[in-house]
């Protein structure tokens, strides 16, 4: 199989119910039977809530499709209530963990020190960490990627310390634009994520640029090159519009080969 060359991700958010994210699950189980996708050219990941991620790991047994939580706790176990470990994500078989969502440092009021040891706690467990970074207001691009590269570091500082490797989603979400009825301007993705994907790591650490924030159909052409893939939201909760977008996706492939 093949290392994709584009990646699409979904986050459910709490959108669903319990039976309307396993039929929805199906539905992308199915659509995952597209070519780009079986081969590997493609990749995608799917992220429920907890209580669906046995029944989705069930699912998405047969298929190339990966899923993970849409948070993770950043202590190793212990009383920590209503939490989640990184031990337990693995043992039920996900792959991926969710970090720094706009909305859990806005409600929940996550810290830099706190997503740290969520990202260092990920990769420990073998966890690819899908971090999200993005500016708050819009600036120009190259105070957004500044803006961006701090937050960056204060993510991977721990793992840096911790010398620990394994690959990072690096899930670009200008704050301003999520939820926007419209996508931030492609002039601007494209320059943001075009320097997102120059900025250095850690020795071991690997990133992939995929940018959120009202991404829809049609976005992943305008962007070509500039960035790894896209992490979607609501548009990507009717099965159809996400099956045009791996179809987007799968000729965009084709272009990188």
């Amino acid at each position: 199989m093949s290392q994709p060359k584009v990646w699409l991700g979904v986050s459910l958010k709490m959108y669903f119910g319990y039976q309307q994210t396993l039929q929805w699950c199906r539905d992308v189980a199915a659509i995952a039977g597209h070519p780009a996708v079986k081969s590997g050219e493609v990749g995608l990941f799917v992220l429920p809530t907890y209580p669906a991620i046995p029944a989705v790991a069930e699912i998405f047994a047969n298929t190339t499709v990966r899923f993970g939580g849409q948070d993770v706790c950043q202590a190793e176990n212990g009383a920590w209530t209503g939490e989640v470990s990184a031990s337990m994500l693995q043992e039920l078989g996900c792959s991926l963990a969710e970090i720094g969502h706009a909305e859990r440092r806005r409600h929940f009021h996550e810290d830099k020190a706190q997503i740290a040891a969520k990202v260092a706690m990920s990769l420990r467990h073998g966890i690819t960490p899908v971090l999200c970074i993005g500016e708050e207001q819009q600036a120009d691009p190259q105070q957004a990627i500044a803006l961006c590269e701090q937050q960056l570091a204060e993510a991977l500082s721990d793992a840096a310390q911790q010398r620990l490797k394994g690959e990072v989603f690096f899930a670009y979400e200008p704050q301003w634009a999520i939820g926007a009825p419209q996508p931030a301007p492609d002039s601007y993705i494209r320059a943001v994520c075009a320097g997102l994907q120059q900025l250095s790591t850690p020795p071991g650490i690997t990133l992939k640029v995929i940018y959120g924030g009202s991404a829809g159909p049609g976005l992943i052409q305008r962007l070509g090159t500039d960035v790894n893939g896209l992490f979607l939201g609501r548009f990507a909760h009717d099965p159809q519009a996400l099956a045009q977008i791996i179809e987007e996706a799968s000729v965009l492939a084709q272009e990188r080969r």
